[in-house]
């Protein structure tokens, strides 16, 4: 009977197991962006358990930050930098959902369920480079959150042409399918081919003309992509005090391989560099077709130059 009691008594007098929550490497993080226009982050999470949140204190939400763009600018590589933050949680792959019509018939919920799961401090990232020249997708995105953060990374026009040839070259080459030089495809009659896609996807002036009738350019922060090759931390400071993150990210980050001949990751003593199909060299061009490409772009570039307040070295 003794031993019975005792074992009540020490029975009563465990502690109570509780489930541990995590801590945020901030003590002081800023305010998320809302997940939706007057909901609060702490609403959508409540709604996201229901798709499965987990013990750890993770779960989904609706992307804070979108990189809308554009196509062969750099988007991968803002990603993957912009990942070295703490404070951001990305989604690893091209969701495509605003400009593909049968993923977004597919609904919010199964947008969610793409998105990484992270803790309720973390801003959640999703990057998919056709946003940008998509018609549709600014109304889209600015219906489900009309406050959301937009990065969007441009280089200069005629080196984004020069990349889109490039990569579709490889592409063929890798299938062991012919693909036909860069002045065929640039010229017709000794003059440029401007229904070439590659040359409209540089032509950002009524893109950014669409998009500014739903964002104001508080919304919407421009990376030079040209710089971010050249010299990443610059860029990425700025791309910080956009989202007000705290500056994490320092030149210790970056580290040019000479071998690639671009700047690679060092994360946590990890280091990481972009797929080898990054970085790629581009074909070289003659005078002739360089002098008609300037030409072409030259007032289109002038146009968007006034349109966002700003000014790159493409002329």
């Amino acid at each position: 009977m003794a031993s019975f009691l005792v074992g009540i008594c020490l029975l009563l007098i465990q502690p109570q197991l509780v489930p541990s929550r995590p801590t945020s490497n901030r003590e002081n993080h800023t305010s998320p962006v809302t997940c939706n226009e007057g909901e609060s982050k702490e609403a959508a999470g409540a709604k996201n358990i229901e798709n499965g949140a987990h013990l750890n204190g993770t779960q989904q939400y609706l992307p804070h930050i979108i990189i809308i763009g554009v196509r062969k600018g750099g988007t991968r590589a803002l990603l993957e930098m912009l990942s070295l933050h703490s404070d951001i949680a990305a989604a690893e792959s091209e969701i495509h959902f605003f400009d593909w019509e049968n993923q977004y018939k597919r609904g919010l919920k199964w947008y969610l369920n793409q998105m990484p799961f992270s803790y309720p401090h973390q801003l959640t990232v999703e990057k998919t480079p056709a946003y940008f020249t998509s018609p549709g997708v600014p109304e889209r995105i600015y219906q489900m959150n009309s406050t959301i953060k937009l990065l969007l990374i441009l280089r200069d026009p005629i080196e984004r042409v020069l990349s889109d040839y490039t990569q579709v070259f490889y592409n063929h080459k890798q299938k062991n399918k012919s693909y036909p030089p860069v002045e065929d495809l640039l010229l017709k009659h000794r003059e440029l081919n401007t229904d070439y896609k590659a040359i409209n996807r540089s032509l950002y002036y009524p893109y950014m003309e669409n998009w500014l009738k739903y964002f104001t350019l508080e919304n919407i922060h421009i990376v030079d992509g040209d710089c971010l090759i050249r010299d990443p931390l610059p860029e990425m400071q700025k791309v910080e005090k956009f989202l007000n993150l705290s500056p994490q990210i320092k030149a210790s980050n970056f580290y040019f391989n000479k071998t690639k001949g671009f700047y690679c990751l060092r994360d946590g003593g990890r280091d990481r560099c972009l797929h080898e199909s990054k970085g790629r060299a581009h074909p070289q061009v003659n005078s002739f077709l360089m002098g008609k490409l300037q030409d072409y772009f030259y007032e289109p570039n002038k146009r968007f130059f006034e349109l966002v307040g700003r000014t790159f070295d493409w002329l």
